[in-house]
C-alpha cells in the first residue's frame, strides 16, 4: 500500500482536481495489425471535465475494462489527464460483477426475488475481498495522484469503499462522492451482512460531501447511517439533480444519420389504414431489470385489448439495448422482453401493421430519431437514479409528446407535475395512461412539454459537474479528529 508520506510528496506537484469511476473517458480496441484504436466517451463527467478548462490540473482515474485497455495500459499508450488501472481481470470480475452489479445494484433498486436471494455465503465473502481490492486499487492511485488540498470527486457504487480509503492516505484532500442509482431503504439495506454494512457507510461517509440525484435517495442514505451508524458526523449532503444536455441533443438529433434512420423508423411504422400518420408509443432503455421493459409491453397489449379503435393506427417502438448479458438473469430477462414483444405481434399484426417494433442493438442515432417521432414516450423503471430518458424525449420530439413517467423514476420529482405518472407494477394502470396520453389535446401536450424541457434542461451536465465541485471546495476538509 502506498504509503501517506510518499503520496504526500508526489500529492505536491500532482492534480488540483480528480475524478474517480469504474468507466472511464476512452476505450481501446486491438485492431487486426496490433495497433490500438482509442474511442472516446460522453456524458455528464466529460462534459463538466471539458467545463473546467484545460489548465485546470484534472486527471481522471478509471479501470481498464477490456483486454485492449490492458494492452494500451502496459504499452504506456494513453492519453492526457487519464489513468487507467490495470486491475487483474479476476478481481475486476469479481468485483464488478460479483458485487457492484449482482449485490448493490440490486439492494438499491429492490430487484431481489428474497425466498431465494440474496445468499451471502463464502462465495460471497471471497468476491467482496475483491471488491475491497478493487477500491484500494483506487484509492492508492487517487493518494499517488493528488495535489495537496485536491478535490476528488468518486463516482458511484462500483467505489463505496474508496472515499474511506482515501481519507486514511491523504487526509489533506476534499473528497466528495456521487450517487447515480437510488438508495436503498432501511429495511431493504438491513438484508446486508453487518459488517458489510458499517463497511459501506463508513466508507461513504469518509467523504467530505455525498452527492444524490434526488432528496428521497439522500434522504434513505441518511435513515441507513441513523440506523446503522453513529449518524452522518460531519459529511455534508447534498442533492444534485443530472438535467439533460439541451445543446448538444438538439445538434445531434438533426445530423444526416439520424434524418437516415427516421426515414427508417418512419417506415416500419407504417400508416394508418386511413392514409394518416400512425402514433408512436416510444421507449430506449437498456434491458436492465430496474428499466421494466416486460411490464411496459404488457401494459401496451392491455391497451391493445381494450381499445381496439387503435389497432392498426399505433406502433410501440421499443428500443431494448442488451445490457450485463455475461449475468444469467439478465440474459433471461432480455429473451423474456424479446418473447412478449413477439406474442403481441403474433397476436396482433395485420398485413399491414406490424404493433411492437422491437430493436435490441444498440444505435444512438436511431434512438435519437425514435425521440423525434414520438408521439408518447414511456418510462416506467420499477426504480431508477434518475433516468434521462424522460428528460430527453420530450427535449427531441418534433412535434412534443406526452410522457407516461413512474413514480419510481427519479425524474418523477422534478417532471412528475407535467407526465402521467403511474405505479410501475399496475399494467392496468400503465395501460390506461397509454390511451390518455394518446387522445391528450395537441394544446395542453405542447404546454406540458414546454414544461418538461424546461425541467429537463435545468441542470445540464457540465453546470450538475461545476457546482459539485464548488459546494466540496468551499468545505473545510473532513480529517480525522
Amino acid at each position: 500500500m502506498a504509503s501517506t508520506h510518499g503520496a504526500a510528496v508526489q500529492g505536491a506537484r500532482g492534480a488540483q482536481v480528480l475524478v474517480a469511476s469504474n468507466r472511464g473517458p476512452v476505450s481501446y480496441a486491438v485492431r487486426e495489425d496490433g495497433s490500438l484504436h482509442a474511442r472516446r466517451g460522453g456524458g455528464g463527467l466529460v462534459s463538466g471535465l471539458s467545463a473546467i478548462g484545460p489548465d485546470a490540473g484534472a486527471l481522471w482515474v478509471c479501470s481498464a475494462l477490456s483486454d485492449g485497455d490492458r494492452e494500451a495500459v502496459r504499452r504506456g499508450v494513453g492519453e492526457s489527464g487519464v489513468r487507467m488501472l490495470d486491475i487483474p481481470a479476476d478481481v475486476h470480475a469479481d468485483a464488478y460483477n460479483g458485487i457492484a452489479n449482482s449485490v448493490l445494484w440490486f439492494v438499491h433498486h429492490l430487484l431481489y426475488q428474497t425466498p431465494l436471494e440474496p445468499v451471502f455465503d463464502a462465495e460471497f465473502r471471497r468476491r467482496w475481498a475483491s471488491y475491497e481490492t478493487y477500491n484500494r486499487a483506487f484509492a492508492q492511485a487517487l493518494a499517488e495522484e493528488a495535489a495537496d488540498g485536491a478535490a476528488v470527486l468518486v463516482q458511484d457504487y462500483h467505489l463505496c469503499l474508496v472515499p474511506g480509503m482515501l481519507r486514511e492516505l491523504r487526509p489533506d484532500l476534499r473528497i466528495g462522492h456521487f450517487s447515480h442509482t437510488p438508495w436503498a431503504p432501511v429495511d431493504y439495506f438491513g438484508l446486508l451482512p453487518g459488517d458489510i454494512r458499517a463497511q459501506l457507510l463508513n466508507g461513504m461517509l469518509g467523504a467530505d460531501r455525498l452527492g444524490f440525484l434526488t432528496r428521497r435517495w439522500a434522504d434513505a442514505f441518511t435513515a441507513c447511517c441513523t440506523e446503522f451508524t453513529a449518524g452522518l458526523g460531519s459529511t455534508e449532503v447534498g442533492v444534485h439533480g443530472l438535467g439533460a444536455d439541451g445543446d448538444f441533443l438538439r445538434a445531434r438529433s438533426h445530423e444526416p444519420d439520424v434524418e437516415e434512420r427516421m426515414a427508417g423508423l418512419r417506415e416500419e411504422i407504417g400508416t394508418a389504414p386511413d392514409g394518416s400518420a400512425r402514433k408512436a408509443i416510444v421507449r430506449v432503455d437498456r434491458t436492465e431489470l430496474s428499466k421494466n421493459i416486460a411490464r411496459g409491453l404488457l401494459a401496451y397489449r392491455q391497451f391493445l385489448d381494450d381499445h381496439p379503435e387503435w389497432h392498426e393506427r399505433v406502433v410501440h417502438v421499443a428500443f431494448a439495448y442488451p445490457s450485463r448479458q455475461d449475468l444469467a438473469v439478465y440474459r433471461e430477462y432480455t429473451a423474456e422482453v424479446q418473447r412478449v414483444a413477439a406474442e403481441i405481434n403474433e397476436r396482433y399484426a395485420t398485413p399491414g401493421w406490424t404493433p411492437v417494433v422491437l430493436h435490441v442493438k444498440d444505435d444512438f442515432a436511431r434512438s435519437l430519431a425514435a425521440y423525434r417521432l414520438a408521439d408518447v414516450a414511456l418510462v416506467n423503471p420499477i426504480r431508477d437514479g434518475m433516468n434521462l430518458v424522460a428528460k430527453e424525449v420530450p427535449l427531441v420530439s418534433d412535434e412534443g409528446c406526452a410522457l407516461v413517467l413512474s413514480r419510481e423514476a427519479g425524474a418523477y420529482w422534478e417532471l412528475g407535475d407535467d407526465a402521467i405518472v403511474v405505479n410501475p407494477y399496475d399494467v392496468l394502470e400503465t395501460a390506461r395512461a397509454l390511451h390518455e396520453a394518446l387522445t391528450m389535446r395537441p394544446e395542453e401536450r405542447a404546454e406540458r412539454t414546454k414544461r418538461l424541457v424546461a425541467a429537463a434542461t435545468a441542470l445540464p451536465p457540465a453546470q450538475w459537474f461545476l457546482e459539485q465541485l464548488q459546494a466540496l471546495r468551499e468545505l473545510q476538509p473532513n480529517r480525522p479528529s
